[in-house]
């Protein structure tokens, strides 16, 4: 009988670790979650699934040590495991302590760049990374390349493991590009004008998936599709001008790979990310029903659009950063996330998130030389007190 593989499981509490616990639990013979970390906005959820599923170290980035460790005791009560008392974490290392802990998968499912410490932690404990925090990557690009050894990333946004799945197909030097699919968000169709008085709720309304504030608002100025551009282009080490982005808003193909011979390999599957996250816990290997396939008796229409770039900028300012590379993509990255707050604040309208990254972008001078998470983290800290500066002047 083959052993469970150990997973330590980063943002346990989110969409991604909510999923990867549901995979876990129908699959006990193949999975075994040892350790759980959240942010700490839900310390009765945390507890509720470290008893449920027996993890040996529970972790949170903020919140009352005290207070956790009662709804520990009440949720072990609660399970009939009265006697469970795991080992608890509290504070801004403690997710990088779980992912350095030596678990056989670490399934980053953070959001944000404070994902970037715990990545580089499970990679130099040695750990299969099932990267769902594509920002770590983005960001620490050459310091996460770096430290990984062949195939010991496995993406887990539904594009790139997309994309992994369709490279199956061929060899590498068969691939002529790379195509991304994007579903558009919820404004797909609206012009720069139509974009100016649309609300927080209506950025936050995904036509296909349930995400957090960041993510969604991402989705809707395809920020998150640009960030996915160099996610790609890291992970595959396909040059930007062979990775195309195309809108398909029912989003049932996830991503697609042209090969030289005019073939296209996609990889097609309801719009969630069961699979992606069933693959990067069991990778090489398929997990068994993860996901209920497609009724190919129900008719149903597909379409592509083009991108809108005039519209959408996101993408187009992503590649520059990209091929830029050094600490402009942390900038940009970085930017984004204090855009996203003030928008959600009321500070600024929804057309403003772009020109205020641009500007911030603009604005940097990247050091040279070989790339350091403290040049990272640095460039990170400059770009949120520009981006404020920018805010403030408007």
């Amino acid at each position: 009988m083959t052993t469970p593989r150990s997973i330590a499981l980063l943002g346990s509490t989110g969409s991604i670790g909510t999923q990867a616990i549901q995979i876990a639990r129908a699959h006990p013979d193949r999975f075994r979650i040892t350790s759980l970390a959240a942010g700490g906005s839900d310390l009765r959820l945390v507890a509720q699934q470290a008893a449920e599923l027996g993890v040996e170290a529970v972790a949170v980035a903020r919140g009352d040590e005290a207070q956790l460790r009662e709804h520990l005791a009440d949720a072990a009560r609660a399970a009939g495991r009265a006697a469970y008392r795991p080992e608890v974490l509290v504070g801004d290392d403690a997710a990088t302590q779980v992912a350095g802990g030596g678990a056989d998968v670490v399934l980053n499912g953070i959001t944000g760049s404070i994902g970037l410490r715990p990545t580089i932690a499970a990679l130099q404990a040695g750990s299969t990374l099932a990267l769902a925090n594509k920002e770590s990557l983005i960001v620490g690009g050459p310091v996460v390349k770096a430290l990984a050894r062949p195939d010991q990333i496995v993406p887990v946004d539904s594009e790139h493991s997309a994309i992994a799945q369709s490279l199956l197909a061929g060899r590498k030097d068969e691939v002529r590009r790379l195509v991304l699919t994007a579903s558009g968000g919820p404004f797909r169709g609206r012009d720069h004008d139509d974009l100016k008085k649309v609300t927080p709720a209506e950025a936050l309304a995904h036509p296909n998936f349930a995400m957090g504030t960041v993510i969604t608002t991402n989705s809707a100025t395809l920020v998150n599709k640009g960030l996915e551009v160099i996610e790609a282009h890291l992970l595959f080490d396909v040059p930007f001008e062979q990775i195309d982005v195309v809108v398909h808003p029912q989003q049932y193909i996830h991503s697609m790979v042209e090969f030289v011979d005019g073939a296209v390999v996609a990889q097609i599957g309801l719009p969630t990310m069961l699979v992606p996250i069933a693959l990067g816990m069991g990778w090489p290997d398929r997990v068994p029903d993860a996901e209920t396939p497609i009724d190919w008796t129900k008719a149903s229409d597909w379409r592509f659009e083009p991108l809108d770039d005039d519209a959408f900028p996101a993408v187009r300012l992503a590649r520059q950063v990209g091929a830029a590379g050094s600490t402009y993509p942390a900038v940009y990255n970085a930017a984004n996330e204090e855009c996203v707050a003030a928008f959600h604040d009321g500070t600024i309208a929804f057309v403003d998130i772009l020109p205020t990254v641009a500007a911030v972008v603009a604005a940097h001078d990247a050091e040279s030389g070989d790339l350091t998470v403290e040049q990272v983290l640095a460039a990170e800290s400059w770009a949120r007190g520009r981006t404020h500066e920018v805010l403030a002047q408007r």
